[in-house]
């Protein structure tokens, strides 16, 4: 039997940050990843997928401690553009402070996982790939130890757990389970915690390749902060994508005739590539489809990705079993914002750091600190529009731009738009005091039997 100080549960970035980070304090840490093809990737690495990008202030959130390589970057952002049916907001900073020179970055998500796994790998951590977590026992009478069995039946005893499986959690609700009640348990089921996202990489017409924005089409689709949009690649393909509620009755949408990814005859909710279709119809009028071919050497299967986006309500972690839980696993990543590299990356170093030093105890409070004010902005905005129809879309995004001045817009600024933006900015305020010390979380580290 092997036995380690640190094992990671996944090696996306959460978990690959986890374990560059135990490495560097000078435990003896492996990262195990059953490893999943893709067409973009030499070899077996993570089942993760392209994210819209990085935006300015997310690159002080990861507090990586060296620049991210410009072969991992595909296009420099300026702006992103926010579309609603009738109505478009153009947004060129993020109002947040932060040291990147411009308003972000798409990235090469193969590109990006291999970096971070080199990272971990050159700071001694073990990157195991190719064979996945069959079970974990956990033994908590005196120092909490456990004890994984891999799917090639290896057998790895550890002092500290990090879970870094993703928003499905496949291993981390076999460990949680034991320690949680079924009311809190039923918070992390997949298909109500995640939503579901599709992308197809398509090469686009050069003249409507927009090298320095991401787009979103608000008000399109119906479902809670259900979306389609455009990410720029290398020139001149794009990521044309959607994220979506799971399992949503489309005979509980109201209003169904203001959606117009929707059309009469459909009895239930559209296929992603259904929906890409009449994306590219309704955005690109006077084109074909056949102007925006499938590339299909890219992604994970023809040029097409299907894969979960957890929700954005987090959970704290069992540390008292020497259990930390990050990234997607957490729920720290957003379907809100559609990303969370950031929230992954910060997540799985300090669980890394703390395991490493003896010190898991704290890593809530630590997580808390440094993500807090992201975790809580994204679960304010995503409550604040749940049941939103397309005419909200426009109306939010008309007051936004109305107030928006030559430098840029900051939510502060809607008060000042008369009695809608008022009434906004007051239910911001209220619902911001509602998630403070730590109320966003939807499973408190007291809720755990340990």
């Amino acid at each position: 039997m092997q036995q380690v100080d640190v094992a990671v549960v996944g090696g996306g970035p959460a978990g690959s940050s986890a374990g560059y980070a135990a490495a560097s304090e000078g435990a003896d840490a492996v990262v195990i990843e059953k490893g999943v093809p893709r067409a973009d990737r030499e070899e077996l690495g993570p089942d993760s997928t392209d994210a819209a990008g990085i935006l300015d202030y997310w690159v002080d959130l990861m507090d990586l401690d060296e620049p991210i390589p410009d072969h991992v970057k595909h296009q420099e952002l300026d702006a992103a553009e926010f579309i609603g049916p009738s109505e478009t907001l153009e947004m060129t900073e993020t109002g947040i402070d932060a040291t990147y020179p411009n308003f972000g970055f798409t990235v090469h998500r193969a590109r990006f996982d291999d970096w971070l796994r080199s990272r971990a790998e050159d700071a001694g951590a073990e990157y195991r790939v190719g064979t996945g977590v069959a079970s974990v026992d956990s033994d908590l009478t005196g120092t909490p130890s456990h004890t994984l069995t891999l799917r090639d039946g290896t057998e790895i005893e550890t002092e500290y757990l990090i879970l870094a499986d993703g928003p499905q959690r496949t291993i981390t609700g076999t460990v949680l389970e034991k320690w949680l009640a079924d009311d809190q348990m039923a918070k992390l089921e997949s298909r109500t915690a995640n939503h579901i996202a599709y992308q197809e990489y398509r090469r686009l017409p050069e003249e409507l390749f927009e090298r320095d924005r991401i787009k979103f089409w608000w008000g399109y689709m119906p479902g809670h902060t259900a979306y389609p949009w455009v990410f720029p690649n290398d020139e001149p393909v794009a990521r044309v994508g959607l994220t979506m509620p799971i399992g949503m009755d489309l005979d509980e949408v109201s209003n169904r005739e203001a959606y117009r990814l929707l059309h009469d005859e459909d009895e239930r909710v559209p296929q992603g590539n259904t929906y890409i279709k009449r994306l590219i119809e309704e955005v690109y009028p006077g084109y074909d489809l056949a102007n925006f071919p499938l590339v299909e050497d890219r992604g994970k299967s023809g040029g097409t990705e299907t894969y979960p986006i957890s929700s954005t309500r987090p959970i704290e972690s069992p540390t008292t079993a020497n259990v930390a839980v990050v990234g997607g696993a957490m729920g720290a990543t957003s379907a809100f914002h559609e990303g969370g590299d950031h929230v992954a990356i910060r997540t799985g170093q300090i669980a890394g750091r703390l395991a490493a030093l003896g010190a898991l105890r704290a890593y809530n409070a630590e997580w808390h600190r440094a993500i807090g004010s992201e975790i809580r902005r994204n679960c304010v905005f995503a409550d604040m529009v749940r049941g939103y129809e397309p005419n909200d879309w426009d109306t939010i995004f008309g007051l936004v731009s109305d107030v928006q001045g030559d430098d840029g817009f900051t939510p502060y600024e809607a008060v000042y738009a008369g009695l809608t933006g008022a009434k906004l900015f007051g239910e911001y305020k209220w619902r911001k005091f509602r998630f403070r010390n730590g109320g966003y979380a939807q499973v408190r580290e007291d809720d755990y039997t340990v």
